[in-house]
C-alpha cells in the first residue's frame, strides 16, 4: 500500500511524490495501491495524475483504495476523481480550478482556460486589460514550452484557491524529457537539472530552433516578486523557487519524470496593476 499524506506546496512534498514514483516505477501487470489519508493540496493533481498515468501506461492498474472524505470531496469538484470513474460533484464555493488533462495541441483551449478560470477570478489583485494579456502570454508560453520541450504525449493543469491562506497555487506539469536533457541536447552541455533550470528562466534563452525567445518568464517573475507570490519548477532531480526573497535551488532524491511548474499568487494584494507603457511606453510594471 502507498500511503500519501501532508501533500503541500512545498519541496518536502515534491520529494514525497518523487519517492512514490521511484517506488513505483519499475513495476508492470500489477495492482498498486494507494491511499490518502490526510491534506493534499488539490492544484498537486496535476503533478499526480501525470505520475499516475505514467504507471497506467507499464499496463499497472490504479487503485484508489482511500481517499480521506474532505479530500476526496475536493477532488471530485476539481475533476480529478472523473478520471478514476468517481462522481464529480459541485464547486458552490468556487474555489478549485479544474484539473484538464491536455494534447500538446490543445493550445487555444489551455489559453482561454487560463483568461477564464485563472486571471478572470476576482480573488487576483486589480490588473489592467493588458497585464491580463500579458499574465495569459506568459502563461501559455510555459504551455508551448511544454508542448514543443517536453516530447510529452500529455500536459496536466490544475489550481486550487486557499482563502484561508490568501492565495491561489495553479500548476502545469509535463511527462517528458526535461530541461536537463533537453538544454545539454541541443548546446552540447554538461548541465545539472538546477543549472539548467536557471538557465531555462533566464529572459530569451531559448532551446527552440528559429523561433526567438525563451519561456517567457521575465514580467511573470516580476508580477511575482510584487505580489509576494512564488513560482516553482521541478524538473529531474532539480527545485527551483522564485520569490520576492530571490532564488532556491534544491536537489531531490530520485527523479521527476518531466516538470512541474507551480505558480502561487497571493490574492492579498491589494494593489493594482497596469504596465508603464500604458503611461510611458516602458513594458515593465
Amino acid at each position: 500500500m502507498n500511503q500519501i499524506s501532508n501533500i503541500n506546496n512545498t519541496f518536502e512534498s515534491y520529494q514525497k511524490l518523487i519517492s512514490f514514483y521511484q517506488i513505483n516505477k519499475d513495476k508492470q501487470f500489477e495492482d498498486i495501491h494507494i491511499s490518502i489519508t490526510s491534506w493534499f493540496a488539490a492544484n498537486m493533481c496535476s503533478a499526480f495524475g501525470g505520475l499516475l498515468d505514467i504507471l497506467s501506461s507499464h499496463l499497472n492498474n490504479i487503485k484508489l483504495d482511500y481517499i480521506s472524505p474532505s479530500i476526496e470531496k475536493i477532488l471530485q469538484k476539481n475533476d480529478f476523481l472523473s478520471y478514476f470513474d468517481r462522481e464529480k460533484i459541485a464547486d458552490n464555493y468556487h474555489t478549485t480550478i479544474r484539473y484538464l488533462k491536455l494534447k500538446p495541441t490543445d493550445g487555444k483551449y489551455f489559453n482561454s482556460y487560463v483568461i477564464n478560470e485563472l486571471l478572470g477570478r476576482n480573488e487576483l489583485p486589480r490588473m489592467s486589460d493588458l497585464v491580463k494579456e500579458k499574465m495569459a502570454e506568459t502563461i501559455y508560453e510555459i504551455f508551448v514550452n511544454a508542448q514543443i520541450h517536453s516530447e510529452s504525449n500529455f500536459i496536466y493543469t490544475c489550481g486550487q484557491f486557499y482563502p484561508n491562506e490568501n492565495k491561489i497555487e495553479f500548476t502545469i506539469t509535463d511527462i517528458g524529457i526535461g530541461f536537463k536533457n533537453k538544454v545539454n541536447r541541443r548546446f552540447n552541455t554538461n548541465l545539472s537539472s538546477t543549472q539548467a533550470i536557471k538557465w531555462a528562466t533566464q529572459d530569451k534563452n531559448t532551446t527552440k530552433i528559429d523561433i526567438s525567445g525563451g519561456i517567457g518568464l521575465a514580467l511573470l517573475k516580476e508580477f511575482i516578486a510584487k505580489n509576494h507570490g512564488k513560482m516553482q519548477i521541478v524538473s529531474d532531480d532539480g527545485y527551483y523557487e522564485f520569490s520576492a526573497n530571490g532564488e532556491q535551488t534544491g536537489l531531490f532524491n530520485g527523479q521527476f519524470p518531466g516538470t512541474i511548474v507551480n505558480l502561487q499568487f497571493r490574492t492579498d494584494d491589494n494593489s493594482s496593476y497596469i504596465l508603464k507603457k500604458e503611461i510611458n511606453n516602458n513594458d515593465i510594471f
